[in-house]
């Protein structure tokens, strides 16, 4: 089961936004369950129940993977396709946002589309990969750093534009009979304030 699976069309979108099955992939995706243990687990009604597997399954968000005797019944086991989601702005078609529809390029606007991009894109990539079973190279960084004033930042991103200029020039390189483009987006935003516990 992948970690995170990205959701990109409008049909399953719906269904699993809806809370109850929203609720049921987040079972499912902890631990297989049949529907009267996601019953008993959630407090619905079993009938409830297997009304929304059912649309769950039929859009590939939870699948049967095992089958028990109870009590002279069929009991089928089922679990989510993916640890967790994310929904791509493909979901959206027109609508979806696009860095090329956003005209300044220092906005959050700007930021907003260029991660919304990211997702379609590795979305789309990692569907592909899973496909063929292979794995898709990939690098993320992440990390926190707190500037003392706006000067600061501001140095920060020149120094920062200007490293990764001199990367991308040591390493670019148009052979394309033996290269692979990759699309490489850097951003930052303030980091939300943690909540209290």
């Amino acid at each position: 089961m992948p970690a995170v699976a990205v959701i990109d069309e409008p049909a399953a979108a719906v269904v699993a936004l809806d809370p109850t099955r929203s609720r049921m992939l987040a079972a499912l995706g902890q631990a297989p369950a049949s529907a009267a243990g996601l019953a008993l687990k959630l407090g619905i009604a079993r009938q409830k129940v297997g009304y929304h597997l059912r649309a769950l399954e039929q859009h590939g968000l939870v699948s049967e993977i095992d089958q028990r005797l109870h009590g002279g019944l069929t009991e089928r086991i089922f679990a989510a396709s993916a640890s967790a989601y994310v929904l791509s702005p493909a979901a959206l078609g027109e609508a979806a946002a696009d860095p090329s529809g956003v005209a300044d390029r220092m906005s959050a606007s700007y930021l907003v589309a260029l991660a919304a991009r990211a997702v379609q894109e590795v979305g789309a990539l990692l569907r592909g990969a899973q496909t063929v079973r292979k794995h898709l190279p990939t690098l993320s960084i992440d990390t926190d750093v707190c500037f003392r004033s706006a000067e600061d930042r501001a140095a920060f991103a020149d120094d920062l534009a200007t490293a990764v200029r001199s990367l991308a020039a040591r390493y670019h390189s148009e052979e394309l009979a033996r290269g692979r483009w990759y699309r490489l987006v850097v951003f930052a935003h303030p980091r939300p304030q943690e909540k209290s516990p």
